[in-house]
């Protein structure tokens, strides 16, 4: 059959199922009908009049769930649009992401939040859950309409790009996560400690003479919402979490009963601030690429469950503005297409985690996070799923980004794990143009 031709019923066969953070050992198959998952499991299935496509022993996992990207729509699509970013998100295997409200003008009020589903729908390659600004114009001073936005479909809020340096009204937001149920996701970065930094505060930004930012900048803010989440008893997450004291303190306060989840990105469990050396741009990124031992941190905190999620932090920006001197370039790198194969080559190929549990952290962990459909396969879900070949290399090459952006750190490098296909619903949504 052509994987291209994708009927309202179908059966994929020859795969290796990879649910719940386990591989299994045999092959498998999923059946999908009308978009949704009729049947799944080890062994063979064959229904007559059904066509069967040959997954040629593929794995195949629920779609991955990113809980942090950055879509530029509205006001800066010359970086990133929603429907780019989606096909981007696709081509990574993923099938669901939270977008943050940093957009221009932020995402602040309900009628924003619609406008992001809407446009999401007109893509129609991810599903695209809006977060909604903390503060009006995230600037820090008054809250916003949180009922409203949660009514429009708003998962969670959060500052993101800008921390809440008002403690009270990170407390207030903090008691309206309480009673809508949903989370605050905290930037954790004290300005008045980071200053004009541009990379981690270490070694490396003596030697290159460039400002750099303290891990306490992050570390005392970390440690001030997880006590304010334990005045209020709101859901606090932390993002982007990249310090081993911040890890050290989100250890202890799950230890304590505090409601906090903390995510970690793929650059922050790789690469350190040695990378900075060559003043290139495409390793600056806020929080900062820090030492070995906080990379160390943040892979024990993904392996004993104190970091919930892998999350990529996708923050797209112009060739022109990546091409600027260190000190000049905007933070940020973009992620969604490399994430699977960073995690294998880094991770599982390091034998630091096994695939299930990468699988499980990009998957079922992370649609927790948000309470999230999605992040499971079984009968009567929604047919998002992913192929992929955990064993394949593959360079990354500039000319086949799917992302508007290609400020990525990975580019020329050869990685392990490549993504063959994505399906949301049961629609093809992404195929490598070498899987047939």
């Amino acid at each position: 059959m052509d994987w291209k031709s994708i009927p309202q019923e179908y059966l994929v066969t020859n795969v290796k199922l990879c649910l719940g953070g386990k591989l299994s050992a045999k092959t498998g198959y999923l059946h999908v009908k009308d978009g949704k998952v009729k049947a799944i499991g080890d062994g063979e299935l064959s229904v007559e009049n059904v066509p069967t496509f040959d997954g040629n022993g593929a794995v195949l996992s629920p779609g991955f769930i990113d809980v942090h990207v950055h879509f530029r729509e509205p006001g800066r699509e010359e970086k990133e649009s929603i429907h780019t970013g989606s096909r981007a998100a696709a081509a990574g295997g993923f099938t669901s992401v939270v977008t943050m409200p940093n957009t221009l003008p932020p995402v602040d009020s309900a009628p924003m939040i619609t406008y992001q589903f809407d446009r999401a729908r007109e893509s129609g390659l991810c599903r695209v859950f809006p977060t909604g600004a903390i503060s009006k114009n995230q600037d820090g001073e008054s809250l916003t309409e949180f009922g409203d936005m949660v009514a429009a479909g708003a998962v969670g809020f959060t500052d993101d790009g800008t921390p809440v340096m008002n403690g009270s009204l990170m407390k207030y937001a903090l008691q309206y996560s309480k009673m809508l149920g949903i989370p605050v996701t905290c930037h954790a970065e004290d300005t008045s400690l980071a200053g004009s930094g541009v990379m981690h505060a270490g070694s490396w930004s003596a030697k290159l003479g460039l400002p750099g930012i303290p891990r306490v900048a992050e570390d005392s803010m970390i440690y001030r919402d997880c006590e304010l989440a334990r005045a209020t008893g709101g859901h606090l997450h932390v993002a982007h979490i990249s310090t081993k004291g911040a890890v050290d303190t989100v250890r202890r306060a799950k230890a304590d009963g505090i409601n906090v989840t903390a995510e970690a990105t793929p650059h922050h469990f790789t690469l350190n601030h040695s990378h900075c050396q060559t003043f290139s741009p495409m390793f600056k990124m806020n929080p900062p690429l820090r030492e070995e031992p906080d990379v160390e941190a943040v892979i024990a905190g993904l392996c004993d469950g104190t970091i919930d999620c892998i999350a990529t932090d996708h923050a797209p920006h112009t060739v022109m503005e990546k091409e600027l001197m260190f000190d000049q370039a905007p933070f940020g790198i973009i992620g969604l297409e490399t994430a699977l194969a960073v995690g294998i080559t880094s991770l599982v190929k390091a034998g630091k985690l096994d695939l299930g549990k990468l699988v499980y952290l990009m998957t079922e962990a992370a649609a927790k996070i948000y309470n999230l459909p999605g992040g499971k396969l079984e009968e009567g879900t929604d047919a998002d799923f992913v192929l992929f070949d955990p064993e394949q290399q593959w360079t990354v090459l500039v000319d086949e980004v799917q992302s508007r952006s290609r400020n990525s750190p990975w580019l020329g490098e050869k990685l392990t794990g490549r993504v063959k296909a994505t399906f949301m619903g049961g629609r093809n949504t992404w195929l490598d143009k070498d899987f047939s």
